[in-house]
C-alpha cells in the first residue's frame, strides 16, 4: 500500500530579529537566519517532527497542507513554494510526503495542544534540526535554507478550457468557458486561496478573465487588465517575462491569466527550461527573491 501526505516547514519572523520593534516588515526579505521554524511533539510516536499527515480523499497535497498544519499545530499556513518530495517506508507499506515552505499567518497566537501534538517548539533553522528525529525531515530542512525564508510569489495560471475554437461563431476574445472549463474553474477557485494571492491579473478575454474572476470576487479584488499578456501582443512583440516581472516587483501575491502561447516562454525565459509547458486550467508556482526566480512549481489541471 502507498501512502500519500503532504506537510510544511513553517516559519514565523523571529520575535528577536525585524519584527521585534513592532515596525511594518517586508517578509519578502526575510532571510532564513531571521526565522523561526516549527517543530511537533507528537505524543503517540514519542518523536519531534514538521507538521504533516496523511491525504483525505481525493485531496490535493496542497489543501492536505495547509489543513495537517493547522489540525497539528493551531496555525494557519500562507503556502510558498515547494520544497521537496521525500518518500521513505511506513508498516503500511511506502509513504511519500510533499513538503511546502509555508508562513504562519497567526504567527502571534499562542499554541494549544492537542489530540495529536502536545508540544510545538519555534526554533531557529539549526536548533530545529538538531532536535529532529528523523534524517528526511532535516533533509527538508536544508532544502528551505535554499532560498530565503519568504519569496515572492506568482500564481501564472493559463485559462481553463473553452471548446474548440474554430467550434465557436463569434469573436475568438468572447469564446466561453466549457463544463470542463467550468469544473477547472471550481478547483481553481479553491486551490490559489491557500497561497495567499492578493491581486488578480488578466488578458482580456472572456476565457481568461472568467477562469480568475470567481477568485478576485472571493478576495473583493478586481481583475485587472494586461493586454501585454496575450498571445497576440507576445507574438508581436515578446515581453511576456517582462511583464511578468514587472507585475511580481509591485508586491504582495499576484495570480495572472493569460495563454498557452505565452506561458511557456515565459517560464523558459525565467528558468531556462527547454520544456516548460502548460495545459488548460494548470498553475505555475513562481517563487522570486527580488528579481531573481528561486522555484518554478507546475501543478497541472486538477
Amino acid at each position: 500500500m502507498h501512502v500519500r501526505a503532504a506537510g510544511a516547514v513553517l516559519w514565523r519572523p523571529s520575535p528577536s530579529g525585524p519584527a521585534a520593534g513592532g515596525g511594518a516588515v517586508d517578509v519578502a526579505a526575510v532571510e532564513v537566519a531571521a526565522v523561526e521554524v516549527a517543530v511537533v511533539h507528537r505524543p503517540r510516536y514519542d518523536d519531534w517532527s514538521l507538521p504533516k499527515g496523511k491525504l483525505d480523499k481525493r485531496e490535493t497535497v496542497h489543501a492536505a497542507a495547509v489543513r495537517e498544519v493547522a489540525e497539528e499545530t493551531g496555525f494557519a499556513a500562507v503556502l510558498g513554494r515547494h520544497l521537496t518530495r521525500v518518500e521513505y517506508t511506513v508498516p503500511e507499506g511506502s509513504k511519500t510526503v510533499d513538503y511546502f515552505a509555508a508562513r504562519a499567518a497567526n504567527a502571534a497566537d499562542e499554541f494549544v495542544p492537542n489530540d495529536e501534538v502536545d508540544l510545538l517548539r519555534w526554533l531557529p533553522v539549526d536548533e530545529a534540526a538538531a532536535l529532529l528525529t528523523y534524517p528526511h525531515d532535516r533533509v527538508v530542512l536544508e532544502r528551505f535554507t535554499d532560498a530565503p525564508a519568504a519569496t515572492t510569489t506568482v500564481l501564472l495560471v493559463r485559462h481553463a478550457h473553452a471548446g474548440r475554437k474554430r467550434e465557436w461563431p463569434g469573436p475568438d476574445e468572447q469564446r466561453p468557458l466549457s463544463p470542463t472549463g467550468l469544473r477547472q474553474v471550481d478547483a481553481l477557485t479553491r486551490l490559489l486561496p491557500l497561497f495567499g494571492p492578493d491581486r488578480v491579473v488578466s488578458v482580456p478575454k472572456l476565457r481568461c478573465t472568467a477562469t480568475v474572476a470567481p477568485l478576485a470576487a472571493a478576495l473583493g479584488v478586481p481583475v485587472e487588465s494586461a493586454p501585454e499578456l496575450s498571445e497576440s501582443a507576445h507574438g508581436e512583440h515578446g515581453g511576456g517575462a517582462a511583464a511578468v516581472l514587472r507585475i511580481a516587483a509591485a508586491g504582495g501575491t499576484p495570480v495572472i491569466c493569460s495563454q498557452g502561447g505565452v506561458i511557456p516562454d515565459v517560464v523558459a525565459e525565467l528558468t531556462g527550461a527547454a520544456d516548460a509547458h502548460a495545459r488548460k486550467g494548470s498553475v505555475w508556482v513562481l517563487s522570486f527573491a527580488g528579481d531573481r526566480i528561486v522555484s518554478a512549481d507546475y501543478i497541472p489541471a486538477i
